[in-house]
């Protein structure tokens, strides 16, 4: 039991407060409600362009990391498709630091030209190294609109294409910051060794005068029900074909994303699972084959990702894996396997909750969802699925109409 207290400010804000006193650390977490599925299609890579901005400092900090090494902290941030996330990590005593900085970089961000220049090289030059010119860096950005046609998952939290980044000035980035950068759009969470009415105190004191903004209450496309199957060939220099399958599921919160994660930790979460015992070492199809869920709030994919062995034909792989898929009908989930999954599954959870970090992340995003308590009924929905909920999930899910299929090759010369 993660135990919390919460409050919210006038403006908005609201803030939850983990105690552990087994730390002599604490973490501010502040999770903003926006992430790549927010972006005009016209402009995307915005939000993760804004994550690196947020570290370009205020006219109160020119330098944002400066305060933070002086207090004994270390700091970072990430973006997804749904929300922008950032963190400090500091010594308790110091944890007023940490407020102040956040206080002050929501409310007097410096997006003058000169200071957006040097983050927008910065996120090119990522766009290039990581996607661009690494063996396999395009995957998702070529799966994704293959899935996806009106959703804005259709592109990665990166952006659809590097000219967006490169076109876009300190009015579009100002608009943004105005836009979703706020404290009705934001939660705060503070874990470590401190005291609520303490973090209350301050939130109130560095936050409190801070206007509400507007909450984001998005309107997005519903993706359509995919009714016929979607393939796509490309030829790449990677040392080896790679075969990427997606089928569409439902929400983060929908009973099916709790059935799925743990049937896809049944078919590839260790080292004896399905995919691994059929796929890589019997029939030695893949050197190595995985599934997993994409994890977005709004419905997602279940991602089957495997990459061939030389000398393999890359259909007779997929029918390989639609072979598996096929079988959880006709050789179901053994209790065994639902009792290895529960039991490593718990296992990392409680490995996780060791860090204080991981708890503020985690109260933040369930708060988001719809209420932090859910960090605490999680593992019933886990714990509840049984092997009925797993067949039903799967015929429902692993259907030939359902699946977006990416041929990966190997460039011949």
């Amino acid at each position: 039991m993660i135990r919390f207290e919460r409050y919210t400010l006038a403006n908005g804000l609201r803030v939850i407060v983990h105690r552990d006193a087994g730390t002599p650390m604490v973490t501010t977490n502040i999770l903003y409600d926006a992430g790549s599925r927010d972006e005009d299609p016209a402009a995307t890579g915005l939000a993760h362009l804004f994550e690196h901005l947020m570290f370009e400092g205020t006219r109160a900090v020119p330098v944002f990391d400066a305060p933070v090494m002086m207090s004994g902290g270390e700091n970072n941030a990430f973006t997804n498709n749904d929300l922008t996330n950032y963190y400090i990590t500091l010594p308790a005593s110091n944890m007023e630091t940490a407020l102040w900085l956040e206080a002050d970089r929501m409310a007097g961000l410096d997006l003058s030209e000169e200071r957006l220049m040097t983050q927008k090289s910065v996120v090119i030059e990522e766009f290039r190294q990581r996607y661009l010119n690494q063996p396999y860096g395009d995957l998702m950005s070529l799966l994704r609109p293959l899935a996806y046609k009106v959703h804005p998952y259709r592109w990665p939290a990166i952006g659809m294409d590097i000219s967006h980044i490169e076109n876009a000035d300190s009015d579009l980035a100002t608009r943004f910051y105005r836009r979703y950068y706020n404290p009705s759009n934001a939660i705060l969470c503070v874990a470590g060794n401190t005291v609520a009415d303490d973090v209350f105190s301050l939130a109130e004191k560095w936050f409190g005068g801070i206007p509400a903004g507007e909450h984001n209450h998005r309107s997005l496309p519903r993706e359509p029900e995919q009714n016929e199957r979607r393939e796509m060939k490309v030829s790449r220099k990677v040392p080896a074909d790679h075969l990427l399958i997606a089928f569409h599921t439902g929400r983060r919160q929908s009973r099916d994303f709790y059935v799925l994660d743990l049937l896809t930790d049944i078919l590839a979460g260790c080292d004896s699972a399905r995919f691994s015992e059929q796929l890589v070492r019997k029939k030695e199809l893949f050197s190595d084959a995985d599934i997993y869920l994409s994890g977005e709030i709004d419905p997602g994919l279940v991602i089957f990702s495997g990459r061939l062995k030389n000398g393999v034909d890359i259909r007779k792989a997929e029918e390989a894996v639609s072979d598996e898929l096929n079988r959880l009908s006709s050789e179901p989930i053994t209790a065994a396997e639902m009792e290895k999954a529960r039991n490593r599954y718990d296992s990392h959870r409680l490995m996780s909750y060791l860090n204080a970090s991981n708890k503020a992340f985690n109260l933040a995003f369930h708060e988001l969802l719809g209420d932090a308590e859910g960090i605490n009924t999680e593992t019933e929905h886990y714990m509840s699925v049984t092997e009925e909920e797993i067949a039903s999930a799967s015929s429902r899910t692993f259907r030939p109409e359902n699946c977006s299929v990416l041929y990966y090759l190997q460039e011949t010369t």
